[in-house]
């Protein structure tokens, strides 16, 4: 999505009642958002479907929307608690003029987000987002429904089940899990019901957490930012694999019958050799961003194949597979996304692909873990005291010198990444180098540059 003041990497994200999504701006968001759809549908009942996350504030953005687009004429969908990429799904399948998903995605319970999808189930970005912008910023003018126009709103009560189907017929209809044991943690987030139910009526044992949500736990010590909890369930039950979704469930972090984390990287590292070797890879090239480890890029090149790098982002990964004709790609943070089934990272999906490919192979978890070796890489997340003018701090003259050393320290074996969080108040410094000792010394350098301009 475009970054704005109020889209930012991925859709609209801050504190619940904050400065932005409190109900008077989010009606206004709502408003604006309306009026754009129904400029660009033409439509005499335009509808939109709406889906959320299972935060408290959720309830409260949810209204504030929906009284937004019944006000503009809108028949409103309301699904409740549901994945993102359901929501995406559901969109273009029920012939929506928009889809909204209300998350803050991996964030805490204190944030919360709106995520936009056009009718075809992909993220809402450029001109449409820019024209949602300025009709919020400049206050314009917004042309109400009259009296006897408004929208209704009801409940879609199969929308869990829609979506199930359709996840599970990502896979041969024929594949069962009998015998496989997984463990789940759901991060008491949208997935805790759906997920334990897709993998158990594919047959395989479940043993789970993360799935009781109480509106402020979502993401809080669980879930794919905290692989170390599906790693202690395997161990501790005996599990074949362990699967970690995050609060809206469009990621996924897996791990081994050891415990051993596999990042998104490892994830693509091996749907690519798998597909490949099928003939069914398109584009001769997979689509990461600029975190995806230089190993994997490394290994792709082993087969001929090339690593097609993007922003952050997986709307931007979306628009480059696209635009290279590819079907395969994500981001190391476990945005994965498998451009035959699906038009965005989906957690559930892209774990069915993986334990199909297992399945079929007869191979272990364990085998994806040694398929190419990382090099050293860390990300150092530096927080922003409110106030801070993120632009500013890079801009300064110690942080560009330190970046600069670095690069011309690290030449041809390694790289270097600073940049501003679309997401959450953070300076983000990634370094990455062929040696673990200069990837410590440079990232501490610049780590050490940033927190003074801060």
């Amino acid at each position: 999505m475009a970054q704005g003041k109020y889209f930012g990497t991925d859709g609209i994200r801050g504190a619940a009642n904050g400065a932005v999504l409190n109900p008077g701006t989010i009606v206004r968001i709502g408003l604006a958002t309306a009026q754009v759809v129904k400029q660009r549908c033409g439509h005499a009942t335009p509808s939109v479907v709406i889906g959320k996350d299972p935060r408290l504030s959720g309830y409260m953005i949810e209204s504030a929307l929906q009284s937004a687009f019944t006000s503009m004429g809108f028949t409103v969908l309301l699904v409740g608690p549901l994945p993102t990429p359901a929501v995406a799904m559901l969109t273009r399948s029920l012939r929506c003029d928009v889809g909204v998903m209300i998350t803050a995605s991996h964030n805490p319970y204190e944030d919360n987000g709106i995520k936009l999808f056009t009718p075809d189930g992909i993220k809402a970005n450029g001109a449409m987002v820019a024209a949602i912008e300025a009709l919020v910023e400049t206050n314009g003018q917004i042309e109400l429904a009259h009296a006897d126009h408004l929208g209704k709103a009801e409940r879609l009560e199969d929308a869990v089940g829609r979506y199930m189907e359709y996840v599970k017929t990502s896979v041969p209809g024929n594949l069962r899990f009998d015998g496989l044991k997984v463990a789940l943690d759901c991060a008491n987030g949208a997935a805790y019901k759906i997920a334990p139910r897709i993998f158990w009526e594919l047959g395989a044992e479940v043993v789970k957490t993360g799935v009781a949500p109480d509106g402020f736990n979502i993401n809080h010590q669980c879930g794919a930012t905290h692989p170390a909890t599906v790693a202690a369930l395997v161990k501790d039950s005996g599990a074949h694999v362990g699967l970690a979704f995050d609060g809206d469930a469009d990621r996924l972090i897996m791990c081994d019958e050891h415990g051993t984390v596999l990042d998104g990287d490892t994830i693509l590292a091996a749907m690519a050799q798998h597909l490949h070797r099928q003939g069914k890879l398109q584009g001769g090239a997979v689509v990461a961003t600029v975190m995806s480890n230089l190993g994997l890029e490394e290994f792709l090149g082993g087969m001929g194949l090339k690593l097609i790098r993007t922003p952050v982002g997986d709307h931007y990964v979306e628009a480059a597979m696209r635009e290279h004709g590819c079907n395969l790609g994500g981001e190391q943070s476990g945005h994965l996304i498998f451009r035959d089934f699906a038009t965005t990272g989906d957690g559930m999906l892209a774990a069915l692909q993986v334990l199909a490919f297992l399945q079929e192979q007869g191979r272990p978890a364990s085998s994806l873990a040694t398929l190419f070796t990382p090099w050293p890489q860390r990300l150092e997340n530096i927080k922003l005291p409110a106030g801070t003018d993120a632009a500013a701090v890079l801009a300064s003259s110690a942080v560009q010198a330190a970046i600069a050393s670095a690069n011309t320290a690290l030449g041809t074996e390694g790289r270097t990444l600073v940049r501003k969080s679309g997401t959450e108040p953070l300076i983000r410094v990634m370094v990455e180098a062929r040696t673990q000792a200069a990837m410590d010394a440079q990232l501490q350098a610049i780590s050490q540059a940033v927190r003074a301009a801060v």
